[in-house]
């Protein structure tokens, strides 16, 4: 009998694993971004703002699920520098993630490269500078993560994008924002709201019977936005990487810090017509305008422009409720969202957080659970990595609100690595609040009015398709509910997305843990890792 030689077909074997190992590695997307002053006019008045590569605002990065981010910052400002991308979960690696609790500030006239993977993850983001009062006058983008081609997404496909950021603006130097804080004084009302870096000059073309996808971004500081456009209607198909049910809406409540994107159809009579974002609870009511053209037509857009709620908390709090879960569609995997029965999950741990403002030493600070958080001068997510002592003190923060005076110090919860949580956020003042989590997103189960208690689970709770997001809006007088699984090991910054607010205190970090050391869990400090205060080499 011949014998049969099965070395080449073992090596071909071979030669077809080592190619399918390399192909099968994620893209890599590369960016260099210079980061300077410059001078802006946005509200027609001249003053100096915060650029990136010349860009005001910032450039978009648009990218797929599982894509490798390297972004080298260059730092030309005469200021310590800081870029957190919102939403982006940051796997195992909160050291990326560009908040004071993690990462040193790149000192001026230096760079940093960040080293992200947008794992897992798709839908509508943004990024910010998260140093003082930076973002006040730019160096705000936004970050677009687009399925991969072998997911299904559950709407179909628009004849093209439109990216749109709503913020609300001060005529006022960065600067002179930070010391108004600083001296103990209250924050001052803003003068305009921008789409797109602009109160009036931004637009977009599309043709007449076709869809089209838009991305809207709430990147202000302090205020609540309604948006609409003339004419037409909203399909709501995704909030903060979460494909939800396809509801239609004439208007549509984003408040600080949250995304959503939308499919226009362009079925009205060729002409222009007003993209409108206005100011949701506040006296006066801003509002800024865009325009829609329909390609080939002459014809202006004309007034008056659609009218939308203004203080009405009961509508909004109503139309939050509307946004639910697609439990049959893709997310960035095949499986469906609502494969995740997260509503039959045990709760481990519930906690209550309630916000509160006291003035200590004669200046304005805000609180959580009776905690202004102080920024330590070495990051904690340092401190814990380098065993360095006197930093902080572990749950300095309690899970419910207790009687007693603010305190200032370093706030920290300690959490076991895949706990459910259960957290109420608690808003006993007349404001309007807004509270974001890095490193996750979170089920936004239910909204009411007054105290919280245990029994308003079983009244208000969505337990079946309440919609994941990152970032979710407690009304005044009101309460919020949100689960979440922790299943992503590190140092995570919980805040009040209302920034002059985070900037005086009403930020928490929840240090998620376990004591097992594996790259499994979680990814050692990377070997750029920026090193400051007692971490300093």
């Amino acid at each position: 009998m011949k014998q049969v030689n099965f070395l080449p077909f073992f090596l071909g074997l071979l030669a077809w694993a080592c190619v399918s190992c390399v192909k099968a590695e994620d893209p890599y997307r590369f960016f260099t971004w210079v980061v300077t002053y410059g001078q802006i006019s946005p509200l027609g008045v001249s003053q100096r703002g915060i650029l990136i590569n010349g860009q005001f605002p910032g450039p978009i990065v648009n990218c797929e699920t599982n894509d490798n981010i390297i972004i080298n910052v260059i730092n030309k400002l005469d200021e310590p520098f800081l870029i957190t991308w919102n939403g982006i979960k940051q796997r195992k690696t909160s050291w990326q993630d560009g908040v004071l609790g993690t990462n040193c500030p790149i000192p001026p006239k230096s760079n940093w490269t960040y080293h992200m993977q947008v794992k897992d993850q798709i839908g509508t983001f943004s990024y910010f500078p998260s140093t003082v009062m930076h973002r006040a006058v730019g160096g705000f983008g936004a970050f677009n993560i687009l399925a991969r081609p072998v997911i299904f997404v559950p709407y179909l496909k628009p004849a093209a994008e439109f990216t749109l950021l709503v913020s609300d603006w001060w005529t006022y130097d960065h600067k002179a924002l930070q010391q108004v804080l600083d001296s103990g004084k209250s924050f001052p009302k803003p003068n305009g709201l921008l789409i797109n870096g602009s109160p009036r000059a931004t637009s977009f073309t599309g043709r007449k019977g076709q869809r089209y996808l838009f991305r809207v971004s709430n990147v202000a500081l302090t205020t609540s936005i309604n948006f609409r456009i003339q004419g037409h209607t909203l399909s709501l198909v995704e909030t903060e990487g979460a494909h939800t049910l396809h509801e239609s809406y004439e208007s549509f409540d984003l408040h600080v810090g949250q995304s959503a994107s939308f499919l226009v159809t362009l079925q009205a009579p060729s002409k222009d017509y007003f993209i409108v974002a206005s100011t949701r609870f506040t006296k006066p009511v801003l509002t800024a305008t865009g325009i829609l053209h329909y390609d080939g037509s002459t014809a202006k857009a004309s007034l008056p422009l659609p009218i939308a709620p203004t203080y009405q908390i009961h509508w909004s709090m109503k139309q939050a409720r509307t946004i639910r879960w697609n439990l049959t569609a893709n997310a960035a995997r095949p499986n469906p969202q609502g494969a995740f029965h997260f509503g039959t999950i045990p709760v481990a741990r519930t906690l209550v957080l309630a916000n509160s403002k006291a003035k200590i030493n004669g200046k304005l600070r805000y609180a959580v659970n009776k905690v202004s958080h102080v920024n330590p001068a070495t990051p904690l997510k340092l401190a814990d990595f380098y065993n360095i002592p006197g930093v902080y003190k572990l749950n300095s923060i309690k899970d419910r609100p207790s009687p007693g005076p603010i305190t200032l110090a370093p706030s920290v919860l300690g959490f076991a690595l895949h706990d459910f949580v259960e957290i109420v956020f608690q808003n006993n003042e007349n404001s309007i609040q807004s509270w974001h989590l890095d490193g996750y997103d979170f089920w936004a189960v239910g909204f009411g009015g007054g105290q919280w208690n245990s029994t308003l689970r079983k009244k208000f709770y969505n337990l079946n398709d309440a919609t994941t997001r990152h970032t979710v809006q407690v009304y005044p007088k009101s309460w919020s509910a949100i689960l979440v699984s922790l299943d992503n090991k590190g140092m995570w910054n919980l805040r009040s997305t209302t920034w002059p607010r985070q900037y005086l205190g009403q930020q928490l970090y929840a240090r998620v843990w376990n004591d097992e050391k594996s790259l499994y869990t979680e990814y050692d400090a990377p070997e750029n890792v920026l090193r400051c205060g007692k971490a300093r080499k």
